[in-house]
Parts: structure tokens; sequence; C-alpha cells
């Protein structure tokens, strides 16, 4: 029996399984307006959410028992509130189970026997209870700019009589140690809006807010209104949801894509370098990475348009453009502490190629020669110190990957040969339309020398499959296969991608990141869907793809893309979502920079599916709308352009367009 058939028969076995589990499961459902919601059955269930503004993080963990009471802890994250020493992890942080209804009464009693209804996810959380013939509604959100988590409370009174509401006055406060601050003591305090006592008749409402915050011991408490702070973090989410916004006949993967656009944009910290996009994860703040932000996330952002997101990765680029060196000693794997340290602990991780990667491919994407001129210098120091790397056998050679050391990486990895393969293709785009033509020959000849070295280093056969050795000596499978796919080698796309999703490296969560072993990590298979989308595996790609996001969404641990398991108890990195939404404009759309004001598009659309479209895409300083659909056995491309006829093309596998 062949590889292929083996393959196939899981597939369908796979999906006989995984479509029962699913429906038994699922906590949430879509609702009709753009967020999920879970509809309380009596399961007791608890789960946490990520969510930040840009001055402080929350991870909300919550939950509903079996009698119906809601319960929450606040993992509170304040990243430019430096404690010592003031390293990666210095952001003061603070779980916390205050709960601001104990200074509630209704009539002269606390409030009991809570009975949750549903609670509702869309950027923000919702929670509506019943006390009774007592409705309360909670809003549970971050500040979009203040250091502190809002939650607005309404009650309404739905019994047939008076009732009393008695609100205490509340503002409590703990006082940090000044020798653990790198400013001294932190006031870390709940405040309440309201004090005193109100008559609501039949069907009349309260509403009050708490603010839980923290700022330096000599700083006033904020002020606030906690409507107008809803307020804000509503207006951010609609931009971040209007922007970008993909259409397709599943609904699921519509929604979750629009999820992933508020995970990936809403992480960026307003630090003293400038606006810093970080994991989170209640571990990295302040702080930006070759791999999570040059690579991972960076690339993504000049799509959606916006600003904040794009002077992050100025940020970026320009913090690690700080360590460029004559010597061409590497570059830190990471910029901490507000950009005022480094970490590189983990030595060489191939952060070099990862930077050169998404430099490269955000310059192309500004359109702009002002904004590509600031990227350039990095982008050719990176790949100047990539090619002093090459081994004799031509490949790089790195001390570990993004995984920095958890797995075996050999003296040179696929991963950051591959990165580097890319990056040398779009710096040959890029200084093409800066004029520097000579060094655009010679990027685009290297470029094609790695992708022969690539095949002849790594190429091999891996439990029958014709694929990739991820190193030297390696003899198990890895997910990190996926990595040329992404970076449009399709040598030995058909091996790879049977071996991604046969039951050696296939689970449940998506891949593991080495046959044999139990950890995966979102990251590869994130990029082992875009890569299967972009070598044309549509169909296989999509059964995985709309498994993953059902999961992901309406699970029992949602709404985003997350790390890793058992590492980190699957927290919400940001980066993650990122990657989750590259799926769609590189794979699914197949949307490539090749200059300042040119992409080439290779669209994938699904034989079940009659048309998909992308709108309001911001690439090189233009905004447009992508349209693929179905016209008999052809499948057409328009590209639309604000204020512009649109361009309609057929016949092709990738097209190229101007945007001018």
């Amino acid at each position: 029996m062949t590889t292929r058939t083996l393959s196939l028969l899981f597939l369908l076995g796979f999906t006989a399984l995984v479509r029962p589990c699913m429906a038994a499961t699922d906590f949430w459902h879509l609702n009709s307006s753009g967020g999920i919601t879970w509809t309380f059955d009596g399961r007791a269930h608890s789960d946490h959410i990520e969510m930040s503004g840009q001055r402080m993080s929350c991870v909300l963990r919550y939950g509903v028992n079996a009698q119906g009471n809601f319960h929450c802890n606040f993992g509170m994250v304040w990243p430019m509130l430096r404690t010592l020493p003031n390293d990666t992890h210095a952001s003061l942080q603070r779980q916390l189970g205050w709960d601001a209804l104990e200074a509630v009464t209704v009539n002269k009693r606390s409030l009991s026997g809570e009975k949750v209804s549903s609670i509702t996810l869309d950027g923000m959380m919702t929670v509506e209870s019943n006390y009774g013939g007592l409705h309360l509604r909670r809003v549970l959100s971050p500040s979009t700019q203040l250091p502190a988590f809002v939650m607005v409370y309404t009650l309404k009174n739905n019994a047939g009589y008076n009732v009393t509401i008695g609100i205490d006055r509340l503002q409590k406060e703990m006082l940090t140690p000044a020798s653990l601050g790198v400013k001294g003591s932190y006031r870390i305090g709940l405040a309440l809006d309201k004090s005193g006592a109100w008559q609501l008749a039949p069907g009349d409402s309260l509403s009050f807010s708490a603010l839980l915050y923290a700022v330096g011991g000599g700083e006033p408490m904020p002020q606030w209104n906690g409507t107008e702070e809803v307020a804000q973090r509503r207006k951010l989410v609609n931009q971040l949801m209007g922007s970008l916004q993909l259409t397709t006949p599943d609904p699921v993967i519509n929604r979750m894509f629009a999820f992933a656009k508020i995970r990936a944009c809403e992480s960026i910290f307003q630090t003293k370098a400038g606006p810093m996009h970080s994991p989170g994860g209640e571990a990295y703040y302040a702080a930006v990475w070759a791999n999570d932000q040059a690579e991972y996330a960076n690339p993504f952002f000049p799509f959606m348009g916006y600003g904040y997101a794009n002077e992050s990765i100025h940020t970026t680029y320009g913090l690690f453009a700080r360590y460029m060196n004559d010597a061409y000693k590497p570059l830190p794997s990471s910029v901490i502490a507000e950009g005022e340290s480094c970490w590189s602990a983990a030595g060489d991780r191939g952060d070099a190629a990862m930077i050169a990667y998404g430099a490269s491919r955000c310059a192309l994407e500004s359109g702009s020669k002002t904004e590509a001129q600031r990227l350039y210098p990095i982008i050719k120091w990176c790949l100047e110190y990539c090619r002093r790397k090459l081994t004799p056998e031509g490949v790089v050679a790195s001390n570990s990957d993004e995984l920095e050391g958890r797995f075996p990486s050999g003296e040179a990895n696929l991963c950051t040969s591959s990165l580097y393969a890319d990056a040398l293709l779009s710096a040959s785009y890029l200084a093409r339309d800066l004029g520097d033509k000579a060094a655009s020959l010679s990027y685009a000849r290297q470029a094609k020398e790695m992708r022969t070295h690539i095949d002849s280093y790594f190429h091999a056969t891996m439990d029958g499959f014709d694929t990739y050795r991820y190193y030297k000596g390696n003899d198990k499978l890895r997910a990190w296969i996926c990595i040329p796919l992404t970076m449009g080698i399709y040598d030995r796309a058909k091996g790879t991608i049977d071996a991604l999703f046969s039951p050696r490296l296939w689970t449940d969560n998506g891949l593991l990141t080495q046959e044999g072993d139990g950890t995966f990590w979102d990251r590869s298979t994130l990029y082992a869907l875009r890569g299967t989308l972009a070598a044309g595996e549509t169909e296989r790609a999509m059964k995985f793809l709309s498994f993953y996001s059902h999961r992901r969404l309406l699970g029992d641990h949602v709404p985003y893309a997350i790390e890793a398991w058992p590492e980190g108890g699957q927290r919400h990195l940001s980066a993650e979502s990122a990657l989750y939404a590259r799926i769609f404009t590189e794979g699914l759309f197949g949307i490539r920079p090749t200059g300042l004001h040119s992409i080439s598009v290779t669209p994938r659309l699904p034989k079940d599916w009659q048309e998909m479209t992308l709108s309001d895409i911001h690439l090189c300083q233009k905004v447009f709308t992508l349209r693929v659909w179905r016209r008999g056995s052809s499948v057409r491309v328009s590209l639309q352009q604000q204020g512009k006829k649109a361009v309609e093309k057929t016949g092709k596998e990738t097209y190229d367009f101007k945007l001018m």
C-alpha cells in the first residue's frame, strides 16, 4: 500500500472521528453580531483568554460551575511598570480574585444564587446572569490607553416589586515593595465609580463600573468613565474587524479570521522605545523577538492599514538595528525591557534570517521608498551575516532555531536556510525598486543557489515519505518540514504534505513538533496549513483548516490560536493569531509583494466554494479588494482598487498586478 493511500485512508477515518467529537465538545456558537456565545446548558466549564490595551494586559481566567455561578480571576500585567531584575519577565504582575460585586447589596443582602444564562466574546466579554428577579450584565474589557481593566455592570429589576440596591464605597489598594520596582513602589488598586443606595422600580436599571489598575507610587489613580472606556474598546475592535475582511462560504473560518485580527493587533504596548508588539501570555511584554515579531507578525500588519501596528514594525527593526556590527557578531534573539536590554541565551537561532525575511517583506508591503530605505540597511546586514554563516554544503549554520533547543536542530536546520532563501528573493525585488541593480541581481542569483543547496542538503526519505530531514542526522519527522512550502519551494511538496497529514505528525491538536512526542506548537500547524495551500493541495488543506478553526473558535479553549502544549498551558500568544491570518492572505489568496507597487496573486479556490473575497486590503500604499470566483470550469480573479476600474484575469495559476 502506498504512502499516499495510507494518508488518504487516515484522512477519511480522521474526519469521521473528529466530526462527532467536535459536536460533543463545543461550548460556543456563532452569534448574529459578529462574536461567539456560550449559552449555559448546565455543563460546568472554565477557560482563559488574554485581552490587551496599550498599557496593560489581562489573562482572564473565567468559568461557570454546575450551579450556574460565574467566577473569574484577573491575571493582570503592566508591562511598563518594571520590576527587578529588569529582564524579559519583569513586568509588574498579579493574579487577583477581587470581585467588585462584593460591594453590592439587594434589599440589604449580598448578591447570591447567580444563574448565568450566557457569555459572549467579541473583543471583550459580556456575561448575562440572573439573581432571582434581578438581571445582571457584566461587560469586561481592557482599557485602550489606561493601565487598567474595566468592568461595567448593569442591574435591571425584572421582579414585580421595588428593590433597593446598595453599593458600598469601595477603593482598595496594595503598595508593592520599593526594593522590587525599577521606579520604586507601585500601587495596585480596585475602585468603583458609584456608592450609595437606589430604589429600582420594576423595569428600571442601574449601571456602575469598576477599575482594576496599577500606577507608580506617586501617581494618582486613573480617572475613568466606564461606559466611555468600553466604547473606545468597541471602536478599536470595529476598526480591526472592518479592515481586511474575509468572506467565504465557511462562517466559522470567516469569524475566526476576524477574531485573529483582534488578537494580532491588540498586543502592542506604548513603551519608551515606541509601540512594541509583544507575544503576551503573562511572560513576554515590552519586548520584541526575531521570530514572533520580525518573522511572524510584522509581515501581516501592513495588510491591516492599522497605523499603530505599522509604527510597531519600525520599533521592532529599529531596535534590532542597534545591534548591527562590523564584526558580524550575532544579533540578539530579543530586545527586552522597553528596549533597554537584550536576550540571546539560546545563541544564534537563525535570528538574522528571521529578521531579513520579515523586514524585506515589510519594506515591499509599505510601498514607500522612504520606508524601504529605512529598512534596507538591516536587511543587507542580515543577508550578509547569513552568507558568512554558509557551510561548505551551502546552507546556513545556526546554534538552534526558534524552539531554542527544546528539540534538536543540528548545526544547520531547514528553517533558517529556507527563511534566508525567501529573504534573498524579496531583497532582490526591493533592491531593484531602490535602484540597486547589482545587489538585485546578486540576491536573485543567491536565492536560486540556496534553493538548490536546500534540496541537496536536506532532502531525505523519512518513514517512506519523500521529504526533508530537519538537520543532518535527523531520523524523525519534524513539523518544520513544512517551512519550504511557505517560502515557495515545492520540490518535495507531495511527500512533505503526505508526511505532515499522516498519523505520525497530525493529531486532534494539529501537528506534533516531532513524531513520537506529545508536544505541539500551533505555529507549525499554521505554517503547514499556509504552505499546503500555497503548494496547491487546496482540498487537503481545507479539511484540516476547517477542523482546526472549529476547534479553536468553538471548542473548549477559545477563540484564538495558541502557543503550545504542554508548555505555557495553551497561552493566546499574539503572533500566532497573525500566523492564522496569513494562512488566508498568503495561502488561500497567495498574495506576495514583488515590488514596491506590485504583487503576485496565486488563489486557491476550494472546489466546493463558488466565490471568496478579501476586501479592504492595505498594501503598497493602496487599498483594494481581491475577488476570486468560479465561472464554469474556469476560476477568475479581479482586483478592485479604490476609485478605479476592476482588473479581471483568468487562465493562469499566478497573476501579476500593478498597484498604481
